[in-house]
């Protein structure tokens, strides 16, 4: 019988047993892992370290692991031995001996070092495992000494600039890195394993992923007085916006479109600058380059002084936002997930004027 087929007969308590002596991590984790919290997460992370039949035990060895997401992180080999406080040649040895079990490449050499599509999952993986060991270590031993886990999530630029920072602030102990992607194409990357966490447009759950409804990041299409009156003297109208330069953040950046759509039923494909910058965007239509929808949040004050005046006044573009988390670091991100939540109840429109 396949090893995994009968392992996962066995008690969730077995399987906890089995996956730590299989990737090294110490015994007191299994005991913690039989926990209904983390009965999810164990027979699916089982898939990386199970056997093919009669075979012996894939083994992850945490040093390796440690080095290989040392690496990815740092760039080099000496900058991960100096975090790791080992030598440059343990780091080498390691990433060998780990390249070896895998029977595949898992760093680009180079400046910086790179990993492989492998190593990159490899790398995220230790820091899960980081994080859920985090995790158990505060719920089991609050007072221990630990490192700050480390979390990467995919967020589009204009969430960033606006209402998750504080968010991020209200998480004590982790260490984030950020993926800047539009809200339309941010659950491509988990979709792929690459981030365990992602603010989305998408409503619909990635496969083996949680959602939630956040609210909606109201946008004001504006410009300034100046670009007003050269290309809208005689009205927004379908042939004025047609000509008039818009503003878009990068090709994935269709909030200008559909709100030409929403106004006009029209589909038009007038001229446009790329910024992408959420701030430089703001600056750009003060000084009169283009008009675009900008966060209500950050034009508040030069709408209020002049400095910017709405295209069609009433005519916001509320655009909802989504939380999806993977399923399998859900315990673990808890604190994370509840942070992002009320923060987004306190600076988003909770009832949209209007859901795309």
């Amino acid at each position: 019988m396949h090893r995994r087929t009968a392992k996962c007969c066995l008690s969730t308590a077995s399987l906890s047993v089995d996956y730590v002596h299989w990737t090294g991590h110490p015994r007191w984790l299994a005991a913690a892992l039989t926990s209904r919290q983390y009965q999810g997460w164990l027979p699916a992370m089982m898939d990386s370290t199970t056997p093919a039949a009669g075979g012996t035990p894939m083994q992850l060895d945490p040093a390796q692991l440690a080095a290989l997401a040392a690496i990815v992180r740092h760039g080099s080999f000496d900058l991960a031995a100096a975090h790791l406080g080992v030598t440059a040649s343990a780091v080498s040895q390691r990433i060998k001996a780990l390249e070896e079990r895998m029977g595949t490449a898992l760093i680009i050499r180079g400046q910086p070092c790179a990993a492989t599509d492998t190593g990159a999952r490899l790398a995220r993986h230790a820091d899960d495992l980081t994080l859920i060991e985090a995790q158990v270590l505060r719920d089991l031993a609050p007072a221990s000494d630990l490192e700050p886990a480390r979390v990467r999530v995919a967020v589009n630029a204009d969430s960033l600039a606006t209402w998750i920072v504080p968010a991020l602030g209200q998480t004590p102990d982790v260490l984030f890195e950020l993926v800047i992607d539009d809200q339309d194409t941010s659950t491509d990357w988990l979709r792929r394993g690459a981030v365990s966490a992602a603010v989305t447009g998408q409503p619909q759950a990635v496969s083996g992923c949680s959602c939630v409804a956040l609210g909606a990041l109201r946008y004001v299409a504006t410009a300034s007085p100046a670009f007003m009156e050269r290309w809208f003297s005689d009205g927004v109208t379908v042939d004025t916006l047609a000509r008039a330069p818009l503003l878009t953040f990068n090709s994935k950046d269709t909030l200008q479109h559909r709100w030409i759509t929403d106004q006009t039923r029209a589909r038009l494909t007038p001229p446009a600058h790329q910024l992408p910058s959420t701030h430089a965007f703001v600056d750009a239509a003060c000084a009169s380059l283009g008009w675009g929808l900008n966060p209500a949040e950050l034009v508040g004050d030069h709408l209020a002084y002049g400095r910017l005046v709405a295209v069609l006044p009433d005519r916001p573009l509320d655009v909802p936002l989504y939380w999806q988390t993977s399923r399998l670091m859900g315990a673990a991100l808890t604190p994370l997930t509840r942070a992002v939540r009320e923060a987004a109840k306190a600076r988003l429109i909770q009832s949209p004027s209007r859901r795309r």
